[in-house]
């Protein structure tokens, strides 16, 4: 039951790992709620991992699912412990995707395919700002320096001295084209994008309007793995609730999607020389 020490990725395997348990007797999530005195919606929440659980409960829950074994209630009251801990974004505020943060920092590689934008990661500072401003509901002055402040913390972890993040992007030729921002700020933002595709952890591809229909017409997902393990998640942004996939099954065609994406896009070097014609028109545009 070792894992990662990131409190998000902690309170969800910790879930997943209470969850079987409880199946494997035969319990339902609601007389798991009764044993416990809770609400049926605490289980659910709880196994899902978007509410903390204490060590006492823990223990609890092991006792009712009768586990006898005390390194394994021992080591899943250490789960509960270290999932209760929050992570830097927390003390940002009302951050709405706190969860995929937290995902996000443990992550050992992120392979995302993007249709409309230059993934966050990968976005400057006026790129960022122009975004948020156009974002619904419209964020306050206040709300949208925090909304970029988080969005650039988060970029510290693609470039972690002792673990950069291995990034791999496949960008639609339509973000190119989308004006974010004005044509300088454009410019600017494939200039970074270019500059960041040169190094070894991160790999930007483009998939030309010339690819016609394929795969991931239906729109941006990402895929996060992490170290050590071989479980994932699959991350779809949605506008009114994010979706988080996790079982092999759900997770399976996206990473087949990726690969059929990353066969049909432009190689890295044709992505980079496709990305410079674009930034010399933007120049001369201006």
């Amino acid at each position: 039951m070792s894992g990662n020490g990131n409190p998000t990725v902690r309170r969800r395997r910790l879930g997943a790992e209470l969850r079987q348990l409880r199946k494997a007797t035969g319990m339902t999530s609601s007389q798991a709620a009764q044993c416990l005195m809770v609400s049926q919606p605490k289980i659910s929440l709880i196994e899902t991992g978007r509410r903390p659980i204490n060590p006492r409960d823990v223990r609890d829950l092991c006792r009712i699912y009768g586990i006898t074994d005390q390194e394994v209630v021992d080591s899943l009251m250490r789960m509960a412990k270290e999932s209760g801990r929050q992570g830097w974004w927390v003390s940002c505020g009302d951050v709405p995707y706190g969860v995929y943060i937290g995902l996000e920092t443990a992550a050992a590689s992120i392979h995302s395919y993007d249709a409309l934008m230059v993934p966050g990661l990968l976005q400057t500072p006026l790129y960022a700002a122009a975004v948020i401003a156009e974002s619904f509901p419209r964020p306050t002055a206040e709300q949208a320096a925090v909304s970029l402040d988080v969005r650039l913390r988060r970029q510290h972890r693609a470039h972690h001295p002792a673990r950069p993040l291995r990034l791999w992007t496949i960008l639609d030729e339509s973000a190119l084209h989308r004006i974010v921002g004005n044509r300088e700020v454009m410019r600017d933002q494939l200039e970074h994008l270019n500059s960041l595709g040169a190094q070894p952890h991160i790999t930007v591809q483009v998939l030309p309007h010339s690819a016609g229909a394929h795969p991931g017409v239906l729109g941006q997902f990402s895929i996060l793995t992490y170290p050590e393990s071989e479980t994932g998640v699959v991350y779809l942004e949605r506008f009114t609730s994010d979706l988080y996939l996790e079982k092999h099954a759900d997770r399976y065609p996206y990473q087949i999607m990726f690969d059929h994406l990353q066969a049909q896009a432009l190689s890295a070097d044709d992505s980079r020389h496709l990305i410079n014609d674009m930034i010399k028109a933007y120049r001369e545009a201006r």
